[in-house]
């Protein structure tokens, strides 16, 4: 029987049992927070689904054991207003009960998106009795005055009528979900105003003119020293008022139309929050369309639970227990990092589907501690792809994901990115696994596929490698600062290159302290107890004779390394 090898008595105190629940709570402080469901860890490793593919009972029952297939844990429906209340009054649940029924038949819970009064800023999943009153049910106006298929938060009859539908639906899952099989709830769907920066209905524009409300004040004096710097700037550009009207304290531009806007969508979505919490103790959140590609306010969605309005969606919606990004565009690591910050854990509820998934999803638990990660449409995702090599990589790993063991997360897509650090005394580098030349991909014209891992530090000199297309090297610190005439190129077979020049590493004398060595690299398996079972010990060939730690870009592993220093 291969042994166990244990964590740290730090490592195993972490791993202790939370206090016992019967639902998803989000627990812990500042970076550290984290779910539990059921009084245990958890991880999302979820999937969206596309927009119309839980519209009927016999997608939900084919789709499901795909996802569960794909090595998901948690998979995210759309609950539809328009269909759930085709009458005013009358409800019908199948279709949240078909969710209910096929994740707990699969394994899988759930986390409900309530396509209420807007979905991806329109109000498209409005039952259409809503959609064709629109003198009780007004919608929003842009500068010229043009009505939208948007309906005004700014209408108590729009609030009351969605406020009513999405209590229903709390009520029922309350009432019906005994397993609780739903762990979060996502309310509305990408809000934010389109075409301009905000509604110009008379009622919205009465408010714009008139005094900013003292919450909103009072909030801006209470957290000056916090608050995002865009906000804070903003609102010293236009004086640093505490008092008078939206342009008064802050200017009279698309940004200033914005805040606004932002400041009453999220009054609308506390009142929704607020009749949630009446039935749950789940963690409520918003998703946001990102304010990418140059654009601005109203050409893209302006005035949703973006970063930069954070504190404006914190002031009046305090219910809410984070905000989340939906990742479509380049540059994955600048988008988390602008939501993994103090008092907003990361969830990420849609990004691309595409094979950087798995990747993108080490990066974010490793770097950010993450609450979870899913692809959007993830039905049209591979079976057997590397997402489920991924998935079933991490869900092994929650065992430690869920301690306060220091961690580092790498996401690297070119020959240029590479990460560094220095712990116990170790320069630690990271490199995409191409930077080998050990496979043909690397210099044929092929692209690189993204590779992401983690780094967790289990003790001094002990860590958990885990990812994909990953390279690892370890020096001491003064070895890293020895001058490099010193050190031979050695090629792939540890011997120096051809044509290398043996007086030139003569030059200069070696002036280093100490070396780092590999004791070992384990490939393991981590336990439900958080020990770690030895599958394979990769020596030799397998760490380049004890030069360094690797995964291959094709699949996904967890390593146990273990280093010394030597003289």
């Amino acid at each position: 029987m291969n042994p166990l090898l244990k964590l740290t008595l730090a490592t195993a105190l972490a791993l202790a049992p939370m206090a016992a629940s019967s639902q998803c709570l989000l627990t812990g402080e500042g970076q550290q927070m984290q779910l539990s469901v059921d009084g245990k860890p958890y991880i999302i490793l979820g999937g969206e689904l596309g927009n119309s593919s839980a519209s009927s009972e016999a997608d939900i029952k084919r789709i499901f054991p795909k996802l569960n297939n794909m090595g998901l844990n948690t998979v995210l429906v759309p609950a539809y207003w328009d269909l759930m209340e085709p009458s005013e009054g009358e409800y019908d649940f199948a279709l949240i009960d078909a969710a209910i029924r096929e994740a707990e038949a699969n394994n899988l819970k759930v986390v409900f998106l309530w396509f209420g009064a807007w979905k991806n800023s329109m109000s498209c999943y409005a039952p259409e009795w809503f959609k064709t009153d629109s003198r009780r049910f007004p919608r929003a106006r842009t500068r010229q005055g043009k009505p939208l298929e948007i309906a005004s938060a700014f209408s108590p009859d729009v609030l009351k009528a969605d406020q009513k539908a999405f209590e229903n639906l709390l009520r029922h899952i309350s009432e019906t979900d005994t397993r609780h099989t739903v762990i979060m709830l996502q309310i509305e769907n990408e809000i934010g105003m389109l075409e301009s920066a905000r509604d110009f209905s008379p009622e919205a524009t009465r408010l714009f003119d008139a005094p900013v409300p003292d919450k909103l004040t009072d909030f801006i004096k209470a957290h000056k020293s916090t608050l995002h710097p865009e906000l804070l700037d903003r609102w010293k550009a236009a004086g640093a008022k505490t008092s008078g009207s939206w342009p008064d304290i802050f200017g009279t531009d698309v940004y200033a139309e914005e805040i606004f806007m932002a400041y009453h969508y999220a009054a609308y979505v506390e009142r929704l929050a607020q009749t949630a919490r009446r039935y749950t103790r789940m963690p409520l959140y918003v998703n946001a369309a990102l304010n990418s590609r140059g654009r601005q306010p109203g050409q893209y969605p302006s005035a949703g639970p973006l970063a930069h309005l954070i504190d404006i969606w914190r002031c009046a919606a305090p219910t809410l227990d984070f905000i989340s990004p939906d990742i479509y565009d380049p540059g994955f690591e600048q988008w988390v990092e602008r939501y993994a910050i103090l008092g907003n854990p990361l969830f990420v509820p849609e990004m691309r589907l595409c094979e950087a998934n798995g990747a993108q999803a080490f990066y974010a638990f490793g770097e950010h501690r993450a609450l979870g990660v899913s692809p959007f449409s993830i039905e049209n995702g591979n079976e057997q792809g590397k997402l489920k090599m991924a998935y079933d990589a991490l869900r092994s790993l929650t065992p430690i994901l869920s301690s306060d063991a220091p961690r580092h997360g790498m996401l690297f897509e070119s020959p240029a990115d590479e990460r560094q650090w220095l712990e116990d005394g170790v320069r630690i580098t990271a490199r995409h696994f191409f930077t080998l030349p050990w496979d043909s991909r690397a210099t044929d014209g092929s692209p690189w596929p993204a590779a992401g891992a983690m780094l967790i530090r289990l003790a001094p000199m002990e860590y958990i490698l885990a990812g994909s297309g990953v390279v690892m090297t370890f020096q001491s610190q003064d070895e890293a600062e020895a001058s490099a005439a010193a050190q031979a190129q050695l090629g792939e077979d540890g011997f120096a290159t051809a044509g290398s020049k043996p007086d030139a590493a003569k030059a200069a004398r070696w002036n280093a302290k100490s070396r780092v060595g590999i004791v070992s690299v384990d490939q393991v398996e981590v336990l439900p107890d958080g020990q770690l079972r030895r599958i394979r010990r990769l020596n030799g060939d397998e760490d380049h004779q004890g030069r360094h730690a690797r995964i291959g870009v094709d699949n996904f592993q967890v390593l146990h390394i273990k280093l010394y220093k030597y003289e």
